[in-house]
């Protein structure tokens, strides 16, 4: 073989051998990234849990997916959020069900007060059949919902102790933009008022509200104990949420890719359970080591019978009385 031609071989096969690899790369590492927002910051279980999945997926598929995490509410409260999402400028995020009610009005059953005795209940709640039926419904509006998770009970914050419920009379309080919240607080005789949590600071400062309600780690986590330095007890709603992607980013992948963020999801959510029982305590002891105060409040039915109104006026919504029966005796 002449050597112009033989060099002219080589170089073309050495070629071949380098770039061909190249060809089939993409394919197997490819990289996709996403916008993942969280409203609290680093320190706290709504970020960490993000923290969590990300590892958790990069143990099963290194290299296969970017976690941009957006802490302290940057993007938005959870209604902007969501609405994000729907349109694909953010990826996945946690909400709680009372964000989410707007697009599928049926997880108010989630949110009934004084329905859920305690953690363990919700829990069978969400992972039994209510729960996937719910996932469901969040699917066909674009949420892909892969964990629910449990914020904690949610608690009467305000500037001065109200310990009746006849004490919310006039009261203009902060509610979650959600019929079910709204309800509930004017059958008390308060004023609602829907403010996002990340301009509630604000508007409990400047008078816009005088109260609102919140999880006790959360109440730290937006250092609201300036503002609202007392806690009444009541823990009216059991504050569950959702761990959930954009359908449009979810219907991009793999069924492979699905199964690893699926199953960190709920590993990402029995962990951001765990964070959030032990937050709660440290997050009191924060807002108490900073002027605020906790107080019982002296006949907890008074609030229970008070809010008895909201189940008969959304029984038609959440699947009938017999619905909510069901589920108050699991």
């Amino acid at each position: 073989m002449p050597t112009i031609a033989r060099r002219s071989f080589l170089t073309s096969t050495v070629a071949a051998a380098l770039f061909a690899p190249a060809l089939v790369r993409p394919a197997a590492a490819r990289t996709t990234s996403l916008t993942v927002a969280s409203l609290l910051g680093e320190d706290k279980p709504e970020t960490k849990i993000w923290r969590h999945i990300a590892e958790r997926v990069e143990s099963r598929m290194p290299g296969r997916f970017r976690f941009n995490i957006v802490a302290n509410g940057a993007l938005g409260g959870e209604k902007e959020v969501a609405e994000a999402t729907r349109l694909g400028a953010v990826q996945a995020s946690l909400s709680t069900v009372s964000s989410l009610s707007g697009w599928v009005p049926e997880l108010q059953i989630l949110d009934l007060p004084f329905l859920y005795r305690d953690a363990a209940h919700m829990a069978r709640v969400v992972n039994g059949e209510t729960g996937a039926e719910l996932a469901g419904k969040l699917e066909a509006e674009a949420f892909i919902a892969t964990g629910f998770i449990d914020y904690g009970a949610r608690h009467l914050l305000a500037k001065e102790p109200i310990l009746r419920p006849q004490d919310m009379v006039g009261r203009k309080i902060r509610v979650i933009q959600s019929p079910l919240h709204t309800k509930l607080w004017s059958g008390f005789g308060a004023v609602p008022v829907g403010i996002p949590i990340t301009e509630t600071y604000n508007a409990l400062s400047t008078g816009v509200a005088d109260a609102m309600d919140l999880t006790k780690s959360a109440y730290a986590g937006f250092k609201l104990y300036e503002v609202v330095p007392v806690m009444m007890l009541t823990g009216h709603i059991r504050a569950s949420g959702v761990v959930y992607f954009a359908g449009s980013f979810w219907s991009g992948l793999s069924p492979e890719e699905k199964q690893v963020l699926a199953e960190a999801s709920r590993e990402g959510a029995a962990f951001f359970n765990a964070l959030i029982v032990a937050d709660e305590e440290k997050s009191v002891a924060t807002a108490l080591s900073h002027g605020g105060q906790a107080l019982d409040v002296p006949d907890i039915a008074e609030w229970r019978l008070g809010a008895r109104g909201v189940w008969e006026a959304f029984a038609p919504v959440v699947g009938g009385q017999a619905r909510i029966d069901a589920v108050e005796a699991i």
